[in-house]
């Protein structure tokens, strides 16, 4: 990320949204300081943020763009525990990992990492989910804190690297396995007949080396 790019992604408030077009704060960030983007696609940070971006990137202050939403108070997730299903979904939506729970078990939101994103809302399959009203008449950056901009960008962070490092796990585990499988392909199989099994061989054999392609490329 460049220098303009930085300081443009500073001045969010890094809710994670999505509701600029961009799959995160920074990303959006970088395409305002390649021209990609307009100034005014962050609802979360209203008027006041459109007005940040403008000293930061030299352009003229412009309304908000209705499409991308409405410049609201600050909100955070509510579930309604009667209700939830234990579905994991949300939590697999929140981007600062809000909302903790186990598979077929009530979940719950931690208000204070709740960012008010609403990328809970539209995955819940029992509409359990509720956004409760935290900043009263305040919107915008007037009811939004540097402090709650810091939290959101550094749990979205922790996020992104837990993700990564069980996605290694993940892989690890599945090339032990298949070497495990290939050392004794017989006893691993059903399969009886030879041309079965080096056909077996040769398709773990192949997993094998596509999994160790993405080692080498993480290392």
């Amino acid at each position: 990320m460049n220098e303009l790019a930085r300081r443009i992604d500073d001045a969010l408030p890094q809710t994670q949204c999505q509701r600029c077009g961009y799959p995160d704060c920074a990303s959006y960030a970088q395409a305002v300081a390649r021209n990609e983007a307009g100034i005014n696609q962050c609802p979360p940070g209203g008027v006041e943020g459109v007005a940040r971006l403008a000293i930061i990137t030299g352009q003229p202050v412009v309304p908000l763009d209705p499409h991308h939403g409405i410049e609201g108070p600050v909100t955070v997730a509510v579930i309604d525990e009667d209700w939830c299903i234990g579905c994991t979904l949300c939590i697999k939506a929140c981007p600062t990992d809000a909302i903790v729970g186990t598979n077929k078990r009530m979940h719950t939101v931690i208000e204070p990492w709740c960012t008010g994103c609403e990328l809970c809302i539209p995955v819940c399959p029992v509409d359990c989910i509720s956004l409760d009203n935290v900043s009263g008449e305040r919107t915008g950056w007037d009811g939004w804190s540097p402090a709650q901009a810091a939290m959101g960008k550094a749990r979205y962070g922790a996020r992104q690297l837990r993700l990564a490092r069980e996605k290694i796990e993940h892989e690890d585990r599945l090339e032990a396995k298949a070497e495990a499988k290939l050392a004794d392909v017989a006893a691993a199989s059903r399969l009886t007949e030879p041309a079965e099994l080096d056909r077996k061989r040769a398709v773990i054999e192949a997993a094998l080396a596509r999994a160790r392609a993405r080692r080498s490329e993480r290392s």
